[in-house]
């Protein structure tokens, strides 16, 4: 096991600018999580921390060694690539003993390595196949496997599932949380799934340009995003956003209009939100459609999804919002609807784009 350290990592392309100044650092065991749309930076800097991609400035280091300038394979880590990266013409067991045999490791230690690690993936009945005779998952887990063989410091995993359909990335999902549980190693993954980031980490760490935008545990970003931007990329459906016009404040607290004309007082202090444009943000689970509701709509789509039902209103300003109805309603589109909304659980974003939330 091993904890990372990113400090002041900077990576340029040809004059542009893909990391800019980032520093992490990374607790031995944890399974952190680089999330982020694409573009954001986060494959090139787990591609730097593998040693793919040389830093342009910024050190690197990886259980207490300095690993800047080291290649890939004296660096300790296992890298699983979105594409598995198999030999077509060897067998399961061959394709995970390749490295092992390269380094010259005794054959009797390169069997029970690979025993162990078919064991814990439960590919003992696989190990005489080839690749194209697996399935996708079964695949994924071969590489999975090839990299436990190699007892490293720290797994590396670059969008592994993103190949999967729905279900079996559910279930590979599982099968991750499962294996960091039983390793108890560092894990690296890398992803723009919220919903992997957000059931697998035990830390999440949001990027947005090449910089970080918030780093935290993943129902603490959820519950109080620290920009925008995490706002609205975290969270199935994203955050309603409301445009705002500022009002006095009642026994100094912070009070918001919107377009409709409800005003609503939140639990900021007013002293403590700077001036300028303010916009409301209000998850769908705090609207609800509610016949003594202060916002009328109109039902423009209803989502059924089974535990909870999902009404896309548009408002009398033309702005839309996402709400929940009983996960039963009968809603149907074109319906006059009234909105509730929770007060208490308000978000509020500065013209900058910076979250100020209540004290909790």
């Amino acid at each position: 096991m091993a904890g990372i350290q990113l400090n002041q990592i900077n990576k340029h392309y040809a004059g542009v600018k893909v990391i800019t100044d980032l520093n992490l650092d990374i607790a031995q065991g944890e399974f952190l999580v680089f999330l982020g749309p694409s573009g954001c930076g986060k494959s090139t800097l787990l591609r730097m921390v593998a040693g793919l991609e040389p830093v342009t400035s910024g050190g690197i280091v990886i259980d207490g060694r300095d690993v800047t300038e080291l290649p890939p394979g004296q660096r300790g880590v296992a890298m699983v690539f979105q594409h598995y990266a198999l030999y077509p013409h060897m067998t399961v067991y061959d394709n995970m003993a390749f490295g092992m045999r390269n380094i010259g490791m005794a054959k009797a230690e390169i069997d029970q390595r690979i025993q162990d690690a078919a064991r814990m993936l439960e590919l003992d009945a696989l190990l005489q196949r080839k690749p194209g005779q697996l399935s996708g998952g079964q695949r994924q887990r071969v590489a999975i496997g090839r990299s436990i063989v190699k007892n490293p410091s720290a797994f590396l995993f670059d969008e592994p599932l993103s190949n999967l359909d729905a279900a079996l990335r559910t279930r590979t999902r599982v099968e991750l949380a499962r294996l960091h549980l039983r390793l108890q190693s560092t894990m690296v993954f890398v992803t723009h799934d919220q919903v992997e980031a957000m059931t697998l980490a035990t830390r999440i760490v949001v990027m947005n340009k090449g910089r970080i935008e918030q780093i935290g545990a993943p129902m603490d970003i959820y519950r109080r995003p620290a920009t925008r931007f995490v706002a609205g990329f975290i969270g199935q459906p994203a955050m309603n956003f409301l445009d705002t016009e500022r009002v006095a404040p009642q026994d100094g607290r912070l009070c918001l209009r919107i377009a409709h004309g409800s005003i609503f007082q939140t639990g900021l202090l007013d002293s403590d939100v700077p001036a300028g444009a303010l916009t409301l943000g209000i998850r769908a689970e705090s609207i609800t459609v509610d016949p003594q509701g202060e916002l009328p709509g109109r039902v423009d789509v209803v989502e059924r999804l089974g535990d909870r039902t999902l009404v896309h209103v548009s408002l009398p300003d033309g702005s839309n919002v996402v709400a929940e109805a009983h996960r039963d309603s009968s809603l149907a589109p074109g319906e006059t609807v009234a909105l509730r909304i929770d007060s208490a659980r308000l978000h509020v974003f500065d013209a900058a784009g910076l979250a100020h939330h209540a004290p909790q």
